[in-house]
């Protein structure tokens, strides 16, 4: 019987059609699955990979925050990640500071959850993002509250969420109006700094904050311009999440910041690497969950 190539030729394209479409159903899969946690006396922090940006949904209480909505470009997998962990409003949202990377996604998220109390500095730009952002806003009828030290967010019984910044009203650096936001969950404390450089960190250092916290959110994805050593300190975190996009055009994070973290011996978690980051915290110490 001769031998048919074309047959061999058409029998490994059928698999590597098969493969290819299995592989695909996988990854779409596994982008959708949820993230079954139980909620019950816990609080829950998912560090939502959205590339080059910051994205941190804080859970507890049967309460919802969200600090920064990543770049627009993530806005579809962002909604996709909140809804399948079964958002269906965000009792608090915090816009950090007016910067594409941080409010990207913030018109999407709007439109898409009912919304209870929005929170920004006061800061402007004349980004599209941000325009989208004051229009979804004025669709549903929302006010911007001003991001101030000293406000407290009212995220339930056993929880003090405290704002430590920003502390002036004018910035020459966008970056250093960021909100800081201080979460403690009875004794276990997270601190999430935006994209704060030193002048910020040091007027935070100035107003005698107890700092110490379990974990740390890294300013400014890491870069070199925050992070310094008496404000790492002070802070002395066990975890420490770097947000930032693989092979970034920054270099972000940058080595010296990496070598900071690392001589202090904390955990550190990367977007980049590690993808969806969630942390769950019993109110004594805190554990990264699987994520999806």
């Amino acid at each position: 019987m001769p031998k048919k190539p074309w047959l061999k030729y058409a029998l490994i394209c059928s698999l590597l059609v098969f493969l290819t479409i299995s592989i695909a159903i996988v990854v779409i899969y596994k982008n959708n699955i949820k993230t079954t946690i139980n909620l019950e006396n816990k609080m829950v922090t998912h560090f939502i990979d959205v590339g080059q940006g910051d994205c941190i949904l804080i859970q507890v209480n049967n309460k919802n925050l969200l600090i920064d909505s990543g770049t627009s470009d993530s806005n579809t997998e962002l909604i996709r990640y909140l809804k399948n962990n079964n958002i269906t409003k965000l009792d608090y949202i915090i816009a950090t500071h007016p910067h594409d990377d941080h409010i990207g996604g913030m018109a999407s998220v709007i439109r898409a959850f009912k919304v209870g109390e929005f929170y920004a500095p006061k800061a402007t730009s004349s980004s599209q993002s941000f325009e989208d952002m004051i229009r979804a806003l004025k669709s549903k009828g929302l006010k911007i509250k001003i991001a101030k030290p000293n406000i407290t967010l009212d995220l339930g019984p056993g929880v003090t969420c405290l704002m430590l910044s920003p502390n002036r009203t004018t910035y020459k650096d966008t970056n250093n109006y960021s909100c800081v936001l201080k979460v403690s969950y009875k004794n276990s404390t997270s601190l999430f700094t935006g994209d704060i450089q030193k002048l910020s960190e040091d007027e935070i250092l100035d107003k005698g904050y107890n700092l110490k916290a379990e974990v740390l959110k890294v300013a400014h994805h890491g870069s070199n311009s925050s992070t310094t050593q008496e404000f790492l300190n002070r802070v002395s975190p066990k975890i420490a999440v770097i947000s930032c996009g693989a092979y970034n055009s920054y270099g972000h994070p940058n080595s010296e910041t990496l070598d900071k973290l690392k001589k202090l011996n904390c955990i550190i978690y990367r977007t980049d690497l590690d993808k969806n980051i969630v942390l769950i915290s019993d109110g004594i110490t805190t554990s990264r969950f699987g994520g999806n």
